[in-house]
């Protein structure tokens, strides 16, 4: 099998990317731009990717093409579609960053409950060492305990990010999905999470139904001391929107992990505000999630050739 990894520097440098050497001959690239994937799978017999896209054109130029492995959970840069017509499997791997997605979350509320930036910054900056008292009261810093943690998407990273939250004393609420109708009755009406949760955490898919799913009109519909996270996808959010939420002091503060253009422009105006803290997308990154991820495509590969 001739085995192609076209963007190994999404995994890290810390894994052992050679054991996938055991099932054939493998070549790796650290990164792969558009230009360069069809030459570069001409002869593969397995791709794998995290987000280079492989589409109709660059399986027409694949023939020996059989399997491509996600080296993630989203398969949105694949057309299933044109693989399902060319008898191509794509796996993706998932639940593997579960722990880690819920951790960076917590980790994010706490910062912005903590004000935790802004007192290190104090400390760093030599204000806190000529404060005429021990300590220093000039940021906000409330607690969880009682507060409401509404949950957009309730699959097993929202439920784990509830798990964790419980454990802080917080309130739980569920989101329901517009235009689904459950059978349970612990869910919440959207509007009502807007309107009641101290903390919203986004935790669903994008796609059509949540694209935009937080605009300027959901932001008003906030408390204004309310706090907006996102470790899922950036389309969710209006970014214009959010700086004007974030800039007219419309809502308190946010987090986000994800943007709508990664890497973020330099010139992106949510980077001058001082109520956002924003991270490079790195909320699935710990050692143990990329070692599942790794693990994960090693066993995708060889239930691939077991079926062979």
């Amino acid at each position: 099998m001739n085995i192609v990894l076209l963007d190994a520097d999404t995994l890290g440098n810390d894994l052992n990317i050679n054991e996938i050497e055991k099932f054939g001959t493998l070549k790796v690239y650290q990164i792969t731009k558009p230009e360069e994937t069809i030459e570069r799978i001409s002869n593969a017999d397995i791709i794998i990717t995290n987000k280079v896209i492989i589409g109709a054109k660059e399986m027409e130029h694949a023939p020996n093409l059989k399997l491509i492995c996600v080296a993630a959970t989203g398969m949105n840069n694949i057309d299933i579609t044109e693989a399902e017509k060319r008898n191509i499997q794509v796996k993706n791997v998932k639940n593997y960053s579960t722990e880690a997605v819920a951790q960076h979350t917590l980790s994010l509320i706490l910062a912005l409950q903590d004000s935790l930036l802004e007192f290190s910054a104090e400390t760093k900056s030599g204000n806190w060492s000529i404060s005429p008292i021990f300590t220093m009261l000039n940021h906000p810093f409330y607690e969880l305990k009682g507060k409401k943690l509404g949950i957009i998407g309730y699959g097993a990273i929202g439920k784990r990010v509830a798990d964790l939250a419980k454990v802080f004393g917080m309130e739980i609420l569920i989101a329901k999905r517009k235009g689904i109708e459950y059978k349970d009755n612990f869910r919440i009406d959207f509007n009502t999470i807007l309107q009641e949760s101290d903390v919203i955490s986004i935790h669903t898919p994008l796609s059509e139904e949540t694209h935009n799913l937080f605009t300027l009109k959901e932001f008003k519909q906030m408390k204004k001391t309310a706090l907006i996270i996102n470790t899922a996808r950036g389309g969710i959010i209006n970014e214009k929107d959010l700086y004007e939420a974030l800039n007219n002091k419309i809502i308190r503060a946010a987090a986000i992990d994800v943007t709508e253009k990664e890497p973020i422009p330099a010139n992106n105006p949510l980077l001058e505000l001082d109520n956002i803290i924003i991270t490079p997308h790195i909320a699935w990154t710990s050692v143990e999630s990329r070692r599942k991820l790794l693990d994960g495509i090693l066993n995708n590969i060889q239930s691939f050739l077991n079926q062979s």
